[in-house]
Protein backbone atom coordinates (compact mmCIF):
# COMPACT_ATOMS: atom_id res chain seq x y z
CA UNK A 1 0.00 0.00 0.00
CA UNK A 2 2.86 2.33 0.77
CA UNK A 3 4.63 1.83 -2.56
CA UNK A 4 1.71 3.10 -4.71
CA UNK A 5 1.38 6.17 -2.47
CA UNK A 6 5.10 6.88 -2.72
CA UNK A 7 5.03 6.40 -6.49
CA UNK A 8 2.08 8.79 -6.77
CA UNK A 9 3.87 11.39 -4.63
CA UNK A 10 7.06 10.99 -6.70
CA UNK A 11 5.12 11.47 -9.94
CA UNK A 12 3.41 14.58 -8.58
CA UNK A 13 6.76 16.05 -7.58
CA UNK A 14 8.23 15.19 -10.99
CA UNK A 15 5.31 16.89 -12.76
CA UNK A 16 5.34 19.98 -10.56
CA UNK A 17 6.49 23.20 -12.16
CA UNK A 18 10.14 24.08 -11.76
CA UNK A 19 11.01 26.29 -8.82
CA UNK A 20 11.08 29.88 -10.01
CA UNK A 21 13.75 30.80 -7.50
CA UNK A 22 11.77 31.68 -4.40
CA UNK A 23 10.09 34.83 -3.28
CA UNK A 24 11.01 38.31 -4.37
CA UNK A 25 10.69 41.68 -2.71
CA UNK A 26 7.99 44.00 -3.96
CA UNK A 27 10.66 46.30 -5.38
CA UNK A 28 12.32 43.42 -7.27
CA UNK A 29 8.95 42.27 -8.66
CA UNK A 30 8.14 45.81 -9.78
CA UNK A 31 11.57 46.16 -11.39
CA UNK A 32 11.13 42.86 -13.26
CA UNK A 33 7.63 43.89 -14.45
CA UNK A 34 9.00 47.26 -15.62
CA UNK A 35 11.85 45.50 -17.47
CA UNK A 36 9.40 43.17 -19.24
CA UNK A 37 7.12 46.05 -20.23
CA UNK A 38 10.08 48.07 -21.54
CA UNK A 39 11.34 45.03 -23.48
CA UNK A 40 7.95 44.68 -25.19
CA UNK A 41 7.61 48.40 -25.89
CA UNK A 42 11.10 48.51 -27.45
CA UNK A 43 10.55 45.38 -29.56
CA UNK A 44 7.25 46.63 -31.00
CA UNK A 45 8.30 50.24 -31.63
CA UNK A 46 7.33 50.69 -35.28
CA UNK A 47 9.31 53.94 -35.56
CA UNK A 48 12.67 52.15 -35.30
CA UNK A 49 14.39 50.05 -37.98
CA UNK A 50 14.85 46.30 -37.60
CA UNK A 51 11.31 45.50 -36.45
CA UNK A 52 11.29 41.77 -37.22
CA UNK A 53 14.70 41.25 -35.64
CA UNK A 54 13.60 43.10 -32.50
CA UNK A 55 10.40 41.04 -32.31
CA UNK A 56 12.33 37.80 -32.79
CA UNK A 57 14.76 38.82 -30.05
CA UNK A 58 11.88 38.33 -27.59
CA UNK A 59 12.16 34.55 -28.02
CA UNK A 60 14.92 32.14 -26.97
CA UNK A 61 17.17 31.12 -29.85
CA UNK A 62 17.93 27.56 -28.84
CA UNK A 63 14.84 26.20 -27.13
CA UNK A 64 11.23 25.48 -27.88
CA UNK A 65 8.71 28.29 -28.17
CA UNK A 66 4.97 27.67 -28.19
CA UNK A 67 2.82 30.24 -29.96
CA UNK A 68 -0.96 29.90 -30.25
CA UNK A 69 -2.97 32.11 -32.58
CA UNK A 70 -6.03 31.83 -34.80
CA UNK A 71 -6.84 28.32 -33.57
CA UNK A 72 -3.36 26.94 -34.29
CA UNK A 73 -0.29 26.31 -32.19
CA UNK A 74 3.29 26.16 -33.39
CA UNK A 75 6.30 24.88 -31.48
CA UNK A 76 9.15 25.78 -33.82
CA UNK A 77 11.13 29.01 -33.59
CA UNK A 78 11.76 28.72 -37.34
CA UNK A 79 7.99 28.65 -38.01
CA UNK A 80 7.49 31.59 -35.63
CA UNK A 81 10.27 33.48 -37.42
CA UNK A 82 8.68 32.78 -40.81
CA UNK A 83 5.24 33.91 -39.57
CA UNK A 84 6.50 37.18 -38.16
CA UNK A 85 8.51 37.96 -41.30
CA UNK A 86 5.63 36.97 -43.59
CA UNK A 87 3.17 39.25 -41.82
CA UNK A 88 5.40 42.32 -41.76
CA UNK A 89 6.86 41.74 -45.25
CA UNK A 90 3.47 41.08 -46.90
CA UNK A 91 0.79 42.76 -44.78
CA UNK A 92 2.59 45.25 -42.57
CA UNK A 93 4.35 46.76 -45.58
CA UNK A 94 0.91 47.98 -46.79
CA UNK A 95 0.29 49.95 -43.59
CA UNK A 96 0.96 53.64 -43.98
CA UNK A 97 2.08 55.56 -40.87
CA UNK A 98 1.44 52.67 -38.45
CA UNK A 99 1.80 53.23 -34.70
CA UNK A 100 1.87 50.38 -32.19
CA UNK A 101 -0.15 51.54 -29.19
CA UNK A 102 -0.11 49.46 -26.04
CA UNK A 103 -3.40 49.98 -24.26
CA UNK A 104 -2.77 48.14 -21.00
CA UNK A 105 -0.32 45.72 -19.39
CA UNK A 106 -0.97 43.19 -16.63
CA UNK A 107 2.30 41.59 -15.50
CA UNK A 108 2.58 39.00 -12.74
CA UNK A 109 6.14 38.21 -11.69
CA UNK A 110 6.06 34.66 -10.35
CA UNK A 111 9.66 34.62 -9.16
CA UNK A 112 13.14 35.71 -10.23
CA UNK A 113 12.95 33.50 -13.31
CA UNK A 114 9.30 33.51 -14.39
CA UNK A 115 6.56 35.99 -15.24
CA UNK A 116 3.29 36.16 -17.13
CA UNK A 117 2.21 39.25 -19.04
CA UNK A 118 -1.07 40.04 -20.75
CA UNK A 119 -1.36 43.17 -22.84
CA UNK A 120 -3.84 44.77 -25.19
CA UNK A 121 -2.72 46.76 -28.20
CA UNK A 122 -3.87 48.51 -31.34
CA UNK A 123 -2.10 49.56 -34.52
CA UNK A 124 -3.82 52.52 -36.19
CA UNK A 125 -2.63 53.16 -39.74
CA UNK A 126 -3.79 54.09 -43.21
CA UNK A 127 -4.54 51.27 -45.63
CA UNK A 128 -3.24 51.35 -49.24
CA UNK A 129 -6.30 53.47 -50.19
CA UNK A 130 -5.36 56.02 -47.51
CA UNK A 131 -8.38 55.03 -45.40
CA UNK A 132 -7.99 54.84 -41.62
CA UNK A 133 -7.74 51.26 -40.39
CA UNK A 134 -6.89 49.67 -37.05
CA UNK A 135 -5.75 46.19 -36.14
CA UNK A 136 -5.38 45.11 -32.57
CA UNK A 137 -5.89 42.44 -30.00
CA UNK A 138 -4.56 40.94 -26.82
CA UNK A 139 -1.63 38.71 -26.09
CA UNK A 140 -0.61 36.65 -23.09
CA UNK A 141 3.05 35.73 -22.81
CA UNK A 142 4.91 33.48 -20.40
CA UNK A 143 8.42 34.80 -19.79
CA UNK A 144 11.47 32.97 -18.48
CA UNK A 145 14.70 34.68 -17.46
CA UNK A 146 17.47 33.13 -19.53
CA UNK A 147 20.97 34.41 -20.11
CA UNK A 148 20.25 37.54 -18.10
CA UNK A 149 17.20 38.58 -20.11
CA UNK A 150 13.47 37.91 -20.23
CA UNK A 151 12.32 35.79 -23.19
CA UNK A 152 8.90 34.53 -24.23
CA UNK A 153 8.59 30.75 -23.95
CA UNK A 154 4.82 30.53 -24.56
CA UNK A 155 2.28 32.97 -25.93
CA UNK A 156 -1.30 33.22 -27.02
CA UNK A 157 -2.45 35.96 -29.38
CA UNK A 158 -6.07 36.98 -29.85
CA UNK A 159 -7.07 39.33 -32.66
CA UNK A 160 -9.91 41.79 -32.35
CA UNK A 161 -12.82 40.58 -34.49
CA UNK A 162 -13.41 42.19 -37.85
CA UNK A 163 -16.14 44.79 -38.01
CA UNK A 164 -18.01 45.97 -41.06
CA UNK A 165 -18.43 49.51 -39.75
CA UNK A 166 -15.33 51.41 -40.88
CA UNK A 167 -15.70 53.85 -37.98
CA UNK A 168 -14.93 51.07 -35.49
CA UNK A 169 -11.76 49.12 -34.86
CA UNK A 170 -11.35 46.39 -37.43
CA UNK A 171 -8.92 43.57 -37.84
CA UNK A 172 -7.61 41.64 -40.77
CA UNK A 173 -6.76 38.07 -39.79
CA UNK A 174 -3.06 37.26 -39.74
CA UNK A 175 -0.73 34.58 -38.57
CA UNK A 176 1.36 36.39 -36.01
CA UNK A 177 1.79 39.73 -34.32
Amino acid sequence: MRLPALLMLASLVACAPADTGGSMSTADSQAAAAEIEKTLRDAYDLSKPGLTERMLSLYPENSRVISANSGRAITSRDTLDAGIRYFWDNVGVNMRNPRWEWERFWIDVLGPGAAVATATYRVPHLNPSNQPHVIGGAMTMTFARRGGRWVIVQEHLSDLPQTTDSSQTSMQPHDHH
